[in-house]
């Protein structure tokens, strides 16, 4: 079975997306065959690697989340290759705004991505699944979550980062009443100015959580990222050199000595 981690915050701005993109681009040049789904409206994580064009078509076409989830069939139908071995995508589609009614419609069911997800993800074809959750706390996050094996937290080193994160782990307790081998994989600091006094707060107000890990690799502010996103690109495809390739790549690697423990 492939390892199925979610990128999850309940605060927009996180850099969740953005993390869970350049993460997956890590694992696949490290070798990992790796598939993206894209579980947010906003789609950032499909514009991530297509261009707003083809995203859009991806969208209006029935091969989606969304329309997967709606009809109930699996995911392997709207699997799209990227410009990158070894990187595959499910993309969202604006339509995942009705999500929450589509759950709710089907008596709040929390197993509706685990039944679709499973054909692809006990096919042998990948070794990681990245899912990128919404900014929200909701039927459908709810469903990403007890799809998963474990949850990644990109936090914003910023004075509201923490707003809200207590509620997130609320949110988990409930996802293991139906999945309890879900666990929490890490957080991981985004956004991060180290000349700024509210980084070293935030990091250690983290580190009195206790028993969550806090991953040693951050992600520093880098320009490189946004030009990056102009382009529908990876960081590192799009710069090598860029800072912030290096810590999505240290990042992605700390996640795999993780998986292997």
């Amino acid at each position: 079975m492939a390892r199925v981690i979610c990128f999850a915050n309940n605060k927009g701005g996180s850099g969740k997306s953005t993390t869970c993109a350049n993460v997956g681009y890590s694992l696949s040049v490290l070798g990992q065959r790796v598939l993206l789904i894209d579980g947010d409206m906003q789609m950032n994580l499909t514009l991530s690697f297509f261009s707003e064009e083809d995203a859009l078509a991806m969208a209006r076409s029935r091969r989606n989340l969304y329309t997967v989830i709606r009809s109930g069939a699996d995911l392997s139908g709207c699997v799209r290759e990227t410009a990158y071995p070894g990187l595959s995508l499910v993309p969202s589609s604006l339509l995942m705004s009705g999500i929450e009614y589509e759950v709710f419609s089907k008596k709040r069911r929390t197993d509706l991505l685990e039944k679709a997800l499973a054909p692809v993800a006990g096919s042998g074809a990948y070794d990681v699944i990245l899912i990128d959750a919404p900014p929200t706390l909701g039927s459908w996050t709810m469903n990403l979550l007890c799809a998963s094996d474990e949850v990644i937290v990109p936090v914003e080193a910023s004075p509201w980062g923490l707003f809200g994160l207590a509620n997130l782990f609320d949110h988990l307790a409930q996802a293991r009443k139906s999945r309890p081998e879900l666990a929490v994989g890490g957080i991981v600091l985004t956004k991060v100015n180290e000349r700024k006094n509210y980084f070293r707060q935030t990091l250690e107000s983290l580190r009195e959580l206790g028993d969550v890990k806090v991953f040693d690799t951050y992600i520093r502010v880098d320009s490189a990222i946004e030009w990056a996103q102009d382009v529908s690109r990876p960081v590192m495809a799009y710069k090598k050199s860029a800072r912030s390739a290096g810590e999505y790549m240290e990042l992605a690697k700390e996640i795999m000595r993780n998986g292997s423990r």
